[in-house]
């Protein structure tokens, strides 16, 4: 039997999204788990934990965010054959080996089979590495990793027994992480699978950076020389120092929301431009703009949205070419 489990903080994006997936992937004897929000998710998940464990016969728990719609019809079948090694504590649809903080891209991402679909800027979605199989990478491959992407997290009968989420690390942030450290610890694998799903998620990585830096200190300092792959300081690892590396990491994960901004704003500005009805109009649209400032000033203001969030080359770089 598989369980499926979520914490539900928004009813209607759970059935939208999560529930619509779960319904898609489940079996006839499968439970479905949806925890009401009380609390931070290290608690909800645990609390999960708990309901999970008074089930026998449970083959694996399937943790997911409300966000997550799982899209592929093999899914069960999937995760079976990745629990098949009793070794296999944690199987996920993404992850990385040489993660050595929560700030898990700074690693090198082996398998990522999911696509980030948001809703800014008209829609749109970024497909991962390992979405599409005619566009997958050679080195692209499941396997073995340091740490997989928490929001499809499934755990096996022995972690849902033996691991529990640190309640006292913050709310939100770093429990994937510290998690699969907490595996891997104790000598078991974690795992990517080629399991399909959506992430229905803003463009905003970090939504609040303060939290998320504090998260980071917290896990830097519990998981500190415990591990082969993280780095060992040494004696004199002071908060400062600690403060700065999150700062310095959760600005790359801001500068790389901003690139998904530029990237989505740039897409919905080339669809809307680059069609025959908008050729056909343009004539009219100049005529309209000389008579109406407003409409010439609100696409000016577009135009220059797209230039601003466009990447500029550092001073003193040489230009290229025109062609």
């Amino acid at each position: 039997m598989i369980i499926f489990g979520s914490a539900v903080t928004d009813a209607n994006l759970y059935d939208r999204c999560a529930l619509k997936g779960i319904n898609l992937a489940k079996e006839d004897d499968s439970i479905v788990l949806a925890h009401q929000s009380t609390g931070t998710l290290f608690r909800n998940y645990n609390l999960v934990l708990d309901l999970a464990k008074e089930h026998e016969g449970m083959e694996a728990l399937v943790l997911l965010h409300q966000d997550a719609e799982i899209c592929d019809p093999n899914f069960i079948p999937t995760l079976r054959e990745a629990f098949s090694d009793p070794d296999v504590a944690i199987v996920g649809c993404a992850g990385a080996v040489g993660v050595r903080s929560i700030a898990w891209w700074e690693g090198a991402v082996t398998w990522a089979s999911f696509t980030h679909r948001y809703t800014e800027l008209g829609g749109g979605q970024f497909d991962s590495m390992s979405w599409d199989d005619a566009r997958t990478p050679s080195i692209s491959h499941t396997g073995e990793v340091d740490v997989i992407d928490g929001f499809v997290l499934a755990m096996s009968p022995w972690a849902v027994e033996n691991l529990r989420f640190d309640e006292a690390l913050g709310k939100l942030h770093g429990y994937d992480f510290d998690i699969c450290c907490q595996a891997r610890e104790k000598g078991k694998k974690v795992i990517t699978a080629d399991m399909r799903v959506i992430h229905h998620h803003s463009l905003d990585l970090i939504s609040d950076p303060e939290t998320w830096m504090e998260a980071y200190i917290r896990l830097a300092e519990k998981w500190e020389g415990r591990l082969p792959h993280l780095n060992d300081p040494g004696t004199d690892l002071h908060a400062r120092a600690l403060r700065a590396e999150a700062d310095a990491a959760a600005a790359k994960g801001a500068h790389a929301s901003g690139q998904l901004r530029y990237q989505a704003l740039e897409r919905h500005y080339f669809e809307l431009t680059n069609t025959a009805a908008w050729r056909f109009t343009e004539k009219l649209r100049r005529l309209r703009n000389r008579f109406t400032p407003s409409n010439g000033a609100r696409a000016r203001e577009a135009e220059e949205q797209v230039a601003a969030m466009r990447p500029h080359e550092p001073t003193g770089a040489p230009r290229r070419a025109e062609s």
